[in-house]
């Protein structure tokens, strides 16, 4: 497939189990250990679809729904959503299951910014995102709206910055 074509975003899965070392004293899981499961899949799901290194750049709207408890069996979901110039948007729904039961439920949804980099650190271009449906499509706009609501961070923070110098 050539740099110009665009492509699939694989899903990916990963899976792991609470242990009683990762919980708070509410015996569910503390939720930066959530958030850096979260971080690692969207990495692979990154990776797999650009093949290419990349940082994390931004966490964005991350919502905790319900609480994951010790002894659960966890599953990161994530799929690149969105992609830009050098940047995509990546999307990881965390699941908790009953491991005895089988009760499965959707715990936490999340959206990270990737950006590829070359070893110098200079940002490199992403291959362009196949929206294969309507899902897709409907992802895509959830993704262009995150990297808008970034921009405008962006320009707010430079501002923000400008004025410190000024008075500083």
């Amino acid at each position: 497939m050539s740099e110009h074509e665009a492509r699939p975003a694989p899903e990916i899965h990963v899976t792991d189990i609470v242990l009683p070392n990762q919980t708070n004293n509410f015996n569910t899981m503390f939720g930066g250990e959530v958030m850096a499961m979260m971080d690692k899949a969207a990495a692979i799901a990154a990776l797999r679809f650009c093949r290419q290194p990349l940082v994390t750049a931004s966490s964005e709207r991350i919502d905790f729904r319900t609480p994951i408890h010790a002894g659960e069996i966890i599953e990161a979901i994530a799929r690149v959503i969105y992609v830009g110039r050098t940047s995509m948007i990546v999307r990881v729904h965390i699941y908790a299951e009953h491991p005895l039961q089988g009760d499965r439920r959707v715990c936490t949804t999340g959206y990270f910014s990737m950006v590829s980099i070359a070893t110098q650190g200079q940002p490199l271009p992403v291959p362009r995102l196949a929206l294969e449906d309507a899902d897709a499509q409907a992802e895509w706009t959830i993704g262009e709206e995150i990297r808008q609501v970034i921009n405008l961070r962006r320009q707010r923070d430079g501002v923000a910055h400008q004025l410190g110098q000024q008075v500083g």
